[in-house]
């Protein structure tokens, strides 16, 4: 059977982010994908010109029909912007997901800097799913919002930030590095079992990179979906995202920050 994973996010209308990056990573990944929308988004390359968010009600009863039908074999958590939709989910997963690995991706700030979720929304992502998470995948901003504090300026800082992050109840984090400066792009993995471990990747230049949180934490999903372990998962996940970055300039889509290459492998 081909293995299935489920994203449970929002809709980038431009296709390069949200629910669409997820579907087309675990599609490029050989992972069957099935969505939960939590909100639908206007946007484009350019930003974010409007959020519709989709009634928690609606999220907890789409998360009832996958669940009561699919069988799933791994969960990716995206765009979340209102408590009641985190407490729709938070209770979903609790009625439905036992045993299922989560990857949380808190999806806080769009490429193109404009905010996606609110104050209260941050708190109650900490208090509702971080307990949940197998995964959280911040980046360094979003590590320091959960954590109320100043951005990580060195990878002591960033691996100090992931352990109070697994204080507050994930089982393991993964705090990416894409937005510090230098040569590589270095993402720390740590788990509550005391594993440490350091990916990196040589950092390259391009302003083509719409989607790539999402696009790496569907691409773990899809790994833990087909069975792989962790580390594996991760490391896999990170030479997929390079080679989508990489092959990003090849796929000129819109004006602002265009899309990663989801498809590098198949076609260009």
């Amino acid at each position: 059977m081909i293995p299935i994973a489920v994203t449970i996010a929002g809709s980038d209308s431009s296709g390069g982010a949200g629910i669409q990056a997820d579907l087309k990573t675990f599609a490029a990944l050989k992972v069957y994908g099935a969505s939960v929308i939590t909100a639908l988004t206007a946007q484009n390359t350019l930003g974010v010109q409007g959020i519709h968010d989709v009634p928690a009600d609606f999220v907890a009863a789409q998360i009832d029909s996958i669940f009561s039908d699919l069988t799933v074999a791994a969960v990716k958590i995206g765009m979340l912007s209102q408590v009641a939709t985190i407490e729709a989910v938070a209770a979903g997963l609790r009625r439905h997901a036992t045993g299922i690995p989560i990857v949380l991706d808190p999806v806080m700030v769009a490429t193109s800097g404009d905010r996606l979720i609110s104050d209260a929304a941050v708190e109650a992502l900490r208090r509702h799913l971080l307990p949940l998470a197998d995964l959280v995948t911040p980046n360094l901003p979003e590590a320091a919002t959960l954590l109320d504090e100043p951005n990580a300026l060195s990878e002591n800082e960033a691996v100090a930030q992931g352990r109070k992050l697994l204080a507050l109840g994930a089982r393991a984090v993964l705090i990416k590095g894409g937005h510090a400066e230098g040569d590589e792009s270095v993402d720390h993995l740590m788990s509550a079992d005391g594993t440490l471990r350091r990916f990196a990747a040589r950092r390259i230049p391009t302003r083509n990179s719409h989607g790539t949180g999402c696009t790496l934490s569907s691409a773990v999903a899809a790994g833990l979906a087909r069975g792989l372990p962790l580390v594996d998962a991760v490391a896999q996940a990170k030479r997929y995202v390079t080679a989508a970055i990489a092959a990003a300039d090849s796929v000129q889509v819109g004006q602002g920050h265009g899309p990663v290459h989801h498809f590098h492998a198949l076609w260009s």
